[in-house]
């Protein structure tokens, strides 16, 4: 599988924008090597950008982000994309205060049962085979592309079609 991948490539395969990682760039969250006037990201920088991606999407700001990349980076001791690689199932969750990480659908559902409040769910390990499902895909041209259910056409459009 492929390592090194440009700012292009991590705009597509995590929909985030150019200015975007830039900005993480400036700010220190994500930080790539540099090769002239081009950022390069490893595998492990490919990873933590889909996972600041999802929380950006699900309305996490910028400094609450921060506090989930080093508190991964704590939990963990290595790379997110090495721990995940090596386990089934790895879920971020959060109350809005505190942060916690499980790692069977059976914890995550005691800690949804125990918790007084709402709960954000975020399952890492299906970030992680995301993103490398769609470089296998986009690498291998014998692999076919999947849709996913939701994107599939309605009856209803599929009759006005």
């Amino acid at each position: 599988m492929k390592r090194q991948f440009t700012t292009n490539e991590i705009m597509d395969l995590t929909g985030i924008s150019a200015r975007q990682l830039q900005w993480w760039d400036e700010r220190g969250l994500l930080t790539p090597t540099h090769q002239a006037h081009r950022r390069i990201y490893d595998w492990d920088q490919l990873v933590t950008a889909a996972v600041i991606g999802q929380l950006r999407r699900r309305g996490f700001p910028l400094q609450r982000v921060r506090k989930v990349v080093a508190f991964l980076a704590r939990e963990f001791g290595t790379s997110l994309a090495a721990t995940v690689r090596a386990a089934s199932e790895f879920h971020l969750l959060t109350d809005g205060t505190h942060l916690y990480l499980r790692t069977s659908p059976r914890q995550v559902v005691d800690l949804l049962k125990n918790s007084s409040q709402p709960m954000f769910d975020i399952c890492l390990s299906d970030e992680v085979r995301r993103v490398r499902g769609e470089i296998l895909r986009r690498h291998d041209p014998s692999r076919k592309k999947e849709v996913a259910p939701e994107r599939l056409p309605s009856a209803r459009r599929a009759k006005r079609a």
